[in-house]
């Protein structure tokens, strides 16, 4: 039978409690398979898994509680191995670059931020700044006609927009990132500049937010400031 794989723990780690279940309708329970010097949570794959929130939150509950007693490894959502024996033996093949691993997320979890800015602040801000955005943008106001001259605006605060996203992007991890042992930066998502995974120690979770709320405050009305965590560390796996 196929194997979903929740987590990479050390041999030593706890195991789950009684009565902890994971994905499935009905829920399958959890159990640890030993590889090596570690252990590896798993369980039987349901047939026909979806990201249906249900297993979602499922999948979740058991990472948050392996967590409670040490560091783990976090598998995303449906990761499933042909069956229990090729699951261990692909994890005892690289025992020691797991290990290191799970040295390095020890007493840490994951925070990721989404920083978003009001398009038409930016926009604002480039015609200022900027003397030949100003000029063409008075210029195509005064003669609708000047198609040449609406293409070379668009054209510049196009470049210039996507500049300042990406400088923006740059300050706002430059900021935080001091504050955290790791940092991942993602593809914006959406309408956003900034889609950033800090790998925060328990014992500086505050200062790291406090951070993040003044970095939020020192930019404005205009900014969106969306973090998500404390979570289990999936960036740096």
């Amino acid at each position: 039978m196929p194997t979903y794989i929740y987590a990479i723990a050390r041999a030593g780690h706890p195991a789950p409690p009684d009565g902890l279940t994971g994905v499935g309708e009905p829920a399958h329970t959890i159990r640890v398979l030993k590889a090596g010097g570690l252990s590896l949570v798993a369980g039987d794959a349901p047939t026909g898994l979806r990201a249906r929130r249900r297993d979602v939150l499922a999948h979740q509950l058991v990472l948050e509680r392996l967590l409670d007693d040490g560091p783990v490894l976090p598998m995303r959502f449906g990761l499933v191995a042909p069956d229990d024996d090729e699951a261990v033996a692909a994890i005892a093949a690289r025992e020691e670059e797991y290990q290191s691993r799970l040295t390095a997320v020890e007493g840490c979890r994951e925070y990721n931020l989404k920083v978003t800015r009001q398009q038409d602040d930016a926009l604002r801000e480039v015609l200022e700044e900027v003397p030949e955005a100003k000029r063409l943008n008075d210029l195509t106001r005064q003669d609708p006609q000047a198609q040449r001259e609406k293409v070379a605006l668009g054209e510049l605060l196009s470049r210039e927009m996507e500049a300042r996203r990406e400088s923006e992007a740059q300050q706002v991890a430059a900021a935080l990132t001091p504050r955290a042992e790791r940092t991942s930066v993602a593809a914006p998502v959406g309408d956003g500049f900034l889609n950033a995974s800090f790998l925060v120690r328990r014992d500086r979770a505050a200062a790291f937010l406090e951070a993040v709320h003044a970095e939020a405050e020192r930019r404005g009305d205009a900014y969106t400031f969306h973090l998500n965590g404390p979570l289990p560390p999936y960036s740096f796996v």
